[in-house]
Order: C-alpha cells, then structure tokens, then sequence
C-alpha cells in the first residue's frame, strides 16, 4: 500500500493545522488510495491527533529523542508521540542533518521509535557536490547502513526509507524519473531481507510532477513538502492519475 506523508515543516500552529486537517478532510473520499500521514510541528501533535482519530488520516511527527525520559531539554520522547496519537515518525531528515548535525545517532531514534510501535520514515539523500562527483549512490548507502545498524530486518518490518536528493529540497528541482527510480532500486536491493518496505520519493514534489514519480514500480509513496501545506494541492498528490 503506498504511502503519501505530508510534511509541515515548521509552518501551522494547531489553530492552522486543525484548519488544514478539515479542509483536507473535506476532500477526502473513503477508502483512500493509500495511507496519507499529516505531519504538524510539536505543539500541534495532540490536537491534530485528537481530530484525526477515526478518520482516514493518519498522524505522524517530525522528529523524537531516543530515550523515554530524562534530562534531555526540549526534546520528545517517542511514548509521548505515541500517546498523542502518532504513528509515523519522519527520522534522518536533511534539515535536522545539516542544521542541527544528527548523524551517528539516528539509528538510536530509528530504534526508539520501533520499540514505541511508531513506524520511522528514514530520511536518505545526496547533496549536489555528491553527486556531481559522482557518489551519490555511496553517500545514500553510508546513511542507511549508519542508520540502521544493528537492527535486524525483522525488526524493520513496515519500515519507510524516504530518497529525498538533498539539492532538491525546496529548490523547485526534482531528480528525474530515471534517477528515483535507479536510487529507490538500489535501496530496495540493500534492504531486500525488510519485509513490509516501502520507498518514498522527496524533493520538490508538487502536483504537475508527482505521476512521474508514483508511476514508477520501484516507488511505493511520497514525502511532501510545501505542497502539503494546503488541502487542494494535497488532496491532488493524493487522487492523482492511477496507471493502468
């Protein structure tokens, strides 16, 4: 089943995003196409939580610490998450890499969020440098096998894996068809013994260019950005053209 997780970033506060979740909520006919996660900052978590229960959104958050407790200063524990409803944990973003440097330890939060029965959507992604010298394929490799180290497949059952090209991040550019597809292979090759996984494009994903994305076989869903900030353009990524 694929899966369409919108990502808010930074932007709504729960009065916006309870607005956002009704107008989404307007447009959307059951049974859905595939699982949709919302995404809100924090402070909205348990009201958006709060309304999306018994519908059929589901609520995910944007970040979590890896322990339960603690003298760990604004941080949020993944119990807490689950008990304001969260199911889908967005982990390894390219933000929290390269501003806040998260790197070594987010196999730890992949880990805690599991163990809280919150499923992660593990960030991946080159940037242009990367690439150009040709390396973006080692640099997406080095971050799974950081990431995940340890962890036995059967214990990622379920897990996301979001290719999100760092230079394609709220630039307006995307990767081509033809490079999602050759990364979002290659991942699924490395991770071939997780049951249940499911890859995801990111970057720019926008309703005029996400069919050529979700019509790949190798694609199972999308990790969106600024196009999931209002219900119109989110509604569309979700009922887009279906091949066949």
């Amino acid at each position: 089943m694929e899966l369409i997780a919108g990502n808010w970033k930074m932007h709504h506060g729960g009065r916006d995003s309870l607005q956002l979740v009704e107008g989404l909520l307007e447009r959307l006919i059951a049974p859905l196409p595939g699982e949709v996660v919302v995404c809100p900052p924090a402070t909205a978590l348990f009201m958006v939580g709060d309304r999306v229960q018994d519908t059929p959104l589901q609520l995910g958050c944007q970040n979590l610490f890896y322990e339960n407790g603690g003298a760990f200063t604004g941080e949020i524990a993944p119990i807490f998450a689950r008990e304001a409803g969260v199911r889908y944990a967005i982990i390894g973003h390219s933000e929290r890499r390269a501003l806040f440097g998260e790197g070594p330890e987010i196999y730890r939060k992949v880990q805690a969020a599991i163990e809280a029965g919150i499923t992660p959507i593990l960030c991946v992604g080159e940037q242009l440098e990367e690439r150009e010298d040709g390396r973006a394929w080692p640099v997406v490799l080095e971050q799974l096998q950081e990431s995940l180290q340890g962890l036995p497949p059967e214990k990622l059952a379920g897990l996301a894996v979001a290719y999100e090209p760092v230079w394609a991040i709220g630039t307006g550019q995307t990767a081509s068809p033809e490079d999602a597809r050759y990364m979002a292979a290659r991942i699924r090759e490395e991770l071939k013994a997780v049951s249940g996984l499911r890859i995801l494009y990111g970057g720019s994903v926008k309703p005029d260019n996400v069919d050529g994305f979700m019509e790949l076989e190798e694609i199972d869903g999308a990790l969106v950005g600024g196009a999931s900030l209002k219900a119109e353009t989110f509604a569309r990524l979700i009922y887009r053209e279906k091949k066949g």
